[in-house]
This record gives structure tokens, sequence and C-alpha cells, in this order.
């Protein structure tokens, strides 16, 4: 009986230990859920809206008694992002022209079933093809030549049909134009989560090659490699900001501070390139055991150092002021240094270098002059 009675007690112990631990998961679980919602609200809120008033349009001042495809283009284009809104409209326009178009001849001459269904659509898309269609709008055609000839089959409503669905592509678009602060924001704090996420990254190679943690340096090489997903986060952002200030008459004074984030994706580009080399290079020196000049740790720190200013001055325009400073110095400091014998230590002397005249030049300063920030030797002589 001694061992049930421990098993049991152990059972009521792992319970006792799983309980709060699953509570904990369900409420993180849960504030993620909303926080979910809470980013996409406004876009709820704004598709609901234009479908309602696409279909009350449709029905009360056009006339049309089933203005079905109204509401479901408006919600249709207002799921793409603001640079892809106005060409998307027009091929949905154009996919439902096509598809109700073809189904509703089809029907008229055929009727239906499914020899006809399937036939109908692959003509329907097969004239989109031919008609130089995208994807979406190949895919329209396809679909509303379904629901025309199953759901729909009313040969004397194809025009109204597409009445309706340029109509809730026109209210899409007025509707796009009234945009969330958000697609203003959002740029800047992704391109300052990058810059902070470089910091640590070299923080971490720092701290390993200091140490010759291998874990560590592992690790910093997996993020230095992921930092590439995060550029293509900021892409978009940039590109959706960008779009929102040329498309809404309501954004347009924030032209300036957009594109000035939009200018930081080509430069930092380079810099997350030249500072996952410099990782992996760190990493292959500490795999290898080979030596490294006992300061490159702390080059590498103030390297982060310069990489956390320029993240800051983008919503503390002083901080651009440090950051410059920072760099400017580490910059002449590499100069100072003598040259390194082993591989890995030039690699990361080399790849240093050019980081910090891409850092320099998010900050503001032209290639040039970052460039003689980066002096080659002391006496002035700049590097080719």
């Amino acid at each position: 009986m001694d061992p049930v009675r421990l098993t049991l007690d152990q059972l009521r112990e792992l319970r006792d230990d799983i309980a709060p631990q699953a509570a904990r998961r369900s409420r993180a679980s849960i504030r993620r859920r909303v926080e979910r919602w809470r980013s996409r609200a406004f876009f709820i809120a704004q598709c609901a809206l234009a479908a309602g008033v696409a279909w009350a349009l449709a029905r009360y001042v056009v006339g049309h008694k089933q203005p079905f495809f109204a509401p479901v283009a408006a919600m249709v284009c207002l799921g793409f992002s603001f640079g892809q809104r106005l060409r998307r409209v027009a091929e949905v326009m154009v996919g439902v022209a096509v598809g109700v178009g073809v189904g509703d001849l089809f029907v008229k001459v055929f009727g239906t079933g499914v020899a006809q269904l399937v036939f109908v659509i692959a003509l329907a898309m097969s004239v989109a093809v031919l008609l130089g269609a995208g994807n979406l709008m190949t895919t329209q055609a396809g679909v509303q030549a379904a629901i025309v000839t199953t759901l729909l089959p009313n040969p004397n409503a194809g025009f109204s049909r597409w009445q309706d669905a340029a109509l809730g592509g026109l209210v899409a678009l007025a509707a796009a134009t009234i945009a969330p602060a958000a697609a203003i924001r959002r740029p800047r704090q992704q391109a300052a989560g990058v810059l902070s996420e470089l910091a640590e990254i070299l923080n971490e190679t720092a701290d390993g090659l200091r140490s010759r943690d291998e874990e560590a340096v592992t690790d910093a090489l997996r993020r230095a490699r992921a930092s590439e997903s995060r550029l293509d986060d900021l892409r978009s952002a940039a590109e959706e900001g960008v779009a929102v200030v040329r498309l809404s008459p309501f954004r347009r004074r924030h032209r300036g501070r957009v594109q000035e984030i939009a200018d930081l994706v080509v430069p930092l580009d380079r810099a997350i390139r030249n500072i996952r080399v410099l990782v992996r290079r760190c990493a292959v020196s500490v795999w290898r055991d080979e030596g490294m000049p006992a300061e490159y740790p702390m080059l590498l720190e103030r390297l982060a150092d310069g990489t956390r200013l320029i993240g800051e001055s983008l919503f503390e325009p002083a901080a651009d002021v440090a950051a410059h400073r920072v760099l400017g110095e580490l910059g002449r400091r590499t100069a100072e240094l003598p040259l390194p014998t082993g591989l890995s230590a030039v690699v990361v002397l080399g790849q240093l270098r050019s980081t910090i005249i891409d850092l320099l030049e998010l900050t503001g300063t032209s290639y040039d002059d970052a460039r003689k920030l980066v002096p080659l030797r002391l006496d002035g002589l700049d590097e080719k």
C-alpha cells in the first residue's frame, strides 16, 4: 500500500505544480488573443462598415434587390495592404466581370450541373489568364463563375452584379483613405526593434567571445541569421506607411517622417548582413579555439552602444548626436589597432569597420563622410 500512497502523493504534488503553470499559460494566451484583436479592431470595423455602406448603396440608391457582390468586393479589397489596393480593386472588378459574364452566358445556353460547373470555372479562369490576369483576378473569375452557376443562376443579372462589385471596390477605396495612425507609427517602432535586436546580438557575441562560450556565440549567430525576417517586416511596414501617406489625404502631413524611416531600409540591410558575417566569424573563432585580440569584445560592445543609440534616436533625436560620436570614436579606434595575424581576427576587424560605416549612414551621415570617420591610418588616408 505504501508504494500506492506514495504514487498518489506524487500525483497530487504534480497536479499542484501543473495547475498554476496551466493557469499562467491560459492567461498569457488570452492576453495575446486580446492584443491581437485590439491590433485588428480598426480593420475589422473598417471592413464591417464598408460592407454595410456598399450593400446599402447598391440596394437603396442603385436599386438592386440582391447586391451580394457589393459587400463581398468591399471586404476583399480592404483585405489588401494600402500599396496594393488600387491594383487589387481593378483586378477584383475585372475578375468578377469575367466570372459573372462567362457564368451567366453558360447557364443561359447550357444550364447547370456538375459538368457545366467544371467547364465554366475552367473557362472563366482561362479567359482571365488570357487577359493577362494575376492570381487574384484569375481566382476571382473562377469563384464568381461558380457562384453564378450554382447559387445565383440568373442570366439577366450579369451587368448589375458587375456594378455591385465596382461599387464595393469604390467604397473600399473611400474607406481606405481613413487610415489608422498605427500604419504611421509601425515602421518607426519596427526599425527601433531591429536596431535593439542587433545591439543585443552584438552584446551577446561580445560576452561569448570574452568567455569563449560556444553556446552563447551559437545563440548569437542564430539570432543574427533570424534578423533578416525582422528586416522583411520593416520593409513591408515602411511600404505600407508610404502608401498610406500617399493615398490618405488625412495622413499626408506625415510623409516626411514615414519616408525617413523607409530610407533606413537599405543601409540597415547592409548593416545586418555585415553583422551576420561578423558574428559568424566570432563564433568560428570560439569553435576552433582561435586566438582573438583581448580588445575585440569591448569594440563589439561599443558597436552595440552605437546601434542602440540609433534606435533611441528614432524617438529622441538628441540620441543621434551621441550615436554619431560613439561610432566616430570607434572608427578612429579601429585605425589605431595593429593588424591581427589570425584569419578570424582579420575578418572581424574588417566587418567591424564596414558595419560602423553602415551605421553612420543610419545617422544621416553621407557614405563619403562615414568613410572619413573610419580611416585606414591616422594620417588621414581613407579606406578604399
